[in-house]
């Protein structure tokens, strides 16, 4: 009876290392840290409880009957991060590739019905093959289980996903439905056919890091929202991310303690250039603004004509929006108005205070834009400030024109606070353009008419490129001197805190996807 026992340890802990020896230094040589590894990184120390350990697959087609490894190919359970309670699911490459069976599509969605039913974030640390091609319909049937209870979870808790491996074909989809997702630098991939299909298919040669690796998912499909170094950077960042995210829907992310000190920031004054036309770093202002060190950029290679991440703001978390003049002048775009429009429901969703800066000349004009569906992205962007309760408070730095001025979190889209330093301009347009639509008349039948147009030009901008005239109405609640900006902002959030609205009654409302 007790050699059976150690032989049963013997298999467990073989097991909870990746599955021999072997297949660990193999691991290991690629940079890749082994399942139970990356779970012990990413939790406090001593704190995982394993759940299914002792779980293997059921089916005996093709010889599988021999084949059989404790925990089938995933490591689940839960533990505490900076003593938060999380539930996590890291997949083992050295277990038939990480493929998905039915017990180990079991054993995620068990961890997933835990944290739905408890109120706590999911990670998940993705490396598999896709789904385990001698189950056929089972592991199917495995992944429309685990995509069901991304859909369930989504805006009730925090979801995370760090692809540290392959990731193709159907298992692609469930952290597409996640939260957040971190790629890790030449080891990972995600697309739904791969290189060879794509061959056979298109006759296109491509290679899997081309295809879908993480520095292309990064800047060209905007996929992935961050990606790392290595494995150890991955989960790093998977905490770091964390640190600023509420457990669930029901609470509100820490508000680390803070003394309030001179916040008066003479720097800020110094960032928008004279020339209205000079371009700047909205970085420079974000951090400007935010507590030191604190501001953590979102997709910040995908669409960098807008800016968002999270930072804190007198030790409270808050969401960031900013147009980027550093990049196509900051005007929306699609790409843009998607990357803003998720990021601005996922801080709804979570109780996230919002903050956005506005520096915005226009959509972006031209028939690519136009049969991309400029229209509908943007209106994206409209519909997810809109329907957003949470704590809305807007800085107009400088431009402010047409309909993007609207769709910036505008008063009339239901911000709460709207600021605008002195240099900001609100107009339906620039002024040159303006006055040519305008004086058209006087300035064709003008002697000089160059001359003419240069001076309307002035005329209108005195009259318009100011924020006064919106002031007026209401629609900035107040022109403040830079170095004021953080002060205010400090103020503004604190008195917005305990905000409720209760928007109409319905199911859900229709965004023009």
């Amino acid at each position: 009876m007790n050699g059976k026992l150690d032989k049963l340890r013997h298999k467990i802990a073989e097991s909870k290392l990746g599955g021999g020896t072997d297949r660990i230094e193999s691991q290991h040589k690629k940079g890749k840290l082994t399942a139970h590894e990356r779970v012990r990184l990413l939790l406090d120390e001593g704190s995982f409880e394993e759940i299914g350990g002792l779980v293997v697959h059921r089916t005996s087609d093709f010889g599988m009957d021999k084949q059989k490894v404790l925990g089938d190919g995933v490591v689940t359970g839960y533990g505490t991060v900076n003593g938060r309670l999380v539930y996590v699911f890291s997949q083992d490459f050295t277990v038939f590739g990480g493929s998905l069976s039915e017990t180990h599509a079991e054993k995620i969605c068990k961890i997933m019905d835990l944290a739905m039913q408890n109120g706590a974030p999911l990670i998940g640390l993705n490396d598999s093959g896709g789904a385990r091609i001698q189950e056929g319909v089972r592991s199917l049937g495995g992944y429309a289980d685990i995509f069901y209870r991304n859909v369930m979870a989504s805006g009730v808790i925090p979801q995370i996903s760090a692809i540290m491996g392959p990731c193709a074909g159907g298992a692609v989809y469930s952290p597409a439905m996640t939260d957040f997702t971190i790629m890790v630098e030449h080891t990972s991939y995600m697309f739904v056919t791969g290189p060879n299909v794509v061959k056979t298919v298109t006759n296109e040669e491509v290679s899997a890091e081309e295809l879908g690796g993480a520095q292309t998912h990064a800047s060209k499909s905007g996929v992935t929202h961050l990606t790392a170094d290595n494995d150890l950077d991955c989960i790093e960042k998977v905490k770091r991310l964390l640190a600023y995210l509420p457990q669930n829907c029901e609470e509100k992310p820490d508000h680390r303690p803070f003394e309030t000190g001179d916040e008066f920031r003479p720097g800020l004054r110094e960032i928008i250039p004279p020339n209205p036309q000079s371009p700047y770093d909205m970085r420079e202002v974000v951090n400007g603004i935010t507590d030191e060190g604190s501001f953590l950029e979102i997709h910040p290679d995908f669409a960098e004509n807008i800016i968002v991440g999270f930072a804190r703001l007198a030790g409270r978390s808050i969401g960031i929006v900013g147009n980027q003049p550093m990049s196509l002048a900051g005007v929306l775009d699609v790409n843009s108005s998607r990357k803003a429009a998720r990021f601005v429901r996922f801080c709804d969703s979570f109780n996230i205070p919002l903050f956005v800066l506005v520096d915005v000349p226009g959509f972006l004009p031209g028939t690519d834009q136009e049969w991309n569906g400029i229209i509908t992205n943007g209106a994206k962007l409209l519909y997810a400030f809109s329907e957003a309760t949470v704590p809305r408070v807007t800085l107009i730095t400088r431009k402010a024109y047409g309909g993007a001025y609207d769709v910036m979190n505008s008063k009339h889209i239901g911000a709460d606070l709207n600021y605008a330093w002195p240099s900001a301009e609100i107009a339906v347009m620039g002024a040159k353009g303006a006055a040519e639509i305008i004086f058209k008349k006087e300035i064709q039948s003008a002697e000089n008419p160059a001359a003419m147009a240069l001076e309307k030009e002035k005329e209108y901008q005195e009259l318009f490129a100011h924020p006064y005239l919106a002031a007026e109405r209401g629609f900035i609640d107040e022109v403040i001197d830079p170095a004021e900006t953080r002060r205010k902002l400090i103020k503004a959030f604190a008195m917005l805190e305990n905000k409720v609205v209760r928007n109409p009654r319905k199911k859900h409302g229709n965004i023009p996807l």
